[in-house]
């Protein structure tokens, strides 16, 4: 057996392997605590800290941009606009095995040192294999870059196949033919990245696994990140209205659209518009 640290041994290639996707709402009332929370303690030390975790970056759905979500009725959680903080980590191929088995392990020994936030809720959590990439033209940073200078806005798209068999059909219409149309130059997309979801880890918390039962869907569900060079609002309406219809006629089901802008971290900025008014 080689003496070798485990570093040393298994792949080190760049580029992004796999992602953890994090959709989640703070308890009404606790937004302000959820935020420094997460952004003070847990991105580091239930995140980036991992080995194999290179990337990170979140982004927030204010209220005028939950009210964009679609569509109105998803088997993605019971309330579309749900959901007000958006996390994104890049893990390097071929080590999400590792990844996951550190991120347990730290999230127990966070548990029993009192440093889990509870006030919380998950609205769409993954651990996700990257499937592709389509870029607007050869002058767009590749997508291992991708977080590192933050788009303006992030759409998240949900989409599924009618079940896991007919899942790598979807995958490749949509990286070969649907996406590079639209991933064009005069388009506010400059990228789009293509995700295979996975169930969630069992060994989350269990209130945690039950509020997740719903993620993976059939097993027939992608998850697609549109990285855009302006406010996702400006052209909602031409660029993202007629996905679901669209995604339709290849074939799949549109079970959820949601922008979103970069998160200004480290402070606590957009607190106070993530809820609906009078909500």
């Amino acid at each position: 057996m080689s003496d070798a640290p485990a570093a040393l041994m298994g792949p080190v290639d760049v580029g992004v392997g796999h992602a953890l996707i994090t959709l989640v709402a703070p308890r009404r009332g606790r937004e302000r605590a959820y935020n420094r929370w997460y952004e003070d303690d847990h991105f580091w030390a239930g995140g980036l800290y991992c080995p194999w975790v290179f990337a990170g970056r979140r982004w927030t759905a204010t209220r005028d941009l939950a009210a964009l979500r679609y569509p109105a009725r998803t088997p993605v959680t019971d309330d579309v606009q749900d959901g007000s903080y958006l996390t994104t980590y890049w893990i390097a191929p071929g080590r999400l095995g590792e990844a996951t088995d550190w991120l347990a392990a730290m999230n127990a020994r966070l548990g029993e040192e009192g440093r889990i936030f509870t006030e919380r809720d998950h609205v769409y959590t993954s651990f996700t294999d990257h499937a592709g990439t389509v870029y607007r033209d050869a002058r767009v940073a590749r997508d291992i870059f991708a977080l590192m200078d933050p788009a303006p806005g992030l759409v998240l798209g949900l989409v599924d196949a009618p079940n896991a068999d007919e899942r790598p059909a979807l995958e490749r219409w949509l990286l070969d033919e649907y996406l590079p149309p639209r991933v064009n130059r005069g388009g506010p997309a400059t990228s789009a990245m293509v995700f295979r979801t996975n169930p969630p880890d069992p060994r989350l918390r269990p209130d945690v696994l039950a509020g997740l039962a719903r993620v993976a869907g059939n097993g027939g569900r992608l998850t697609v990140l549109w990285f855009l060079d302006e406010n996702p609002s400006v052209h909602w309406a031409e660029q993202f209205a007629r996905v679901g219809e669209e995604v339709a006629d290849g074939g799949g089901e549109l079970t959820l659209l949601a922008p979103f802008i970069p998160s200004l971290m480290g402070t606590d900025t957009y607190v106070d518009v993530i809820r609906p008014q009078g909500g």
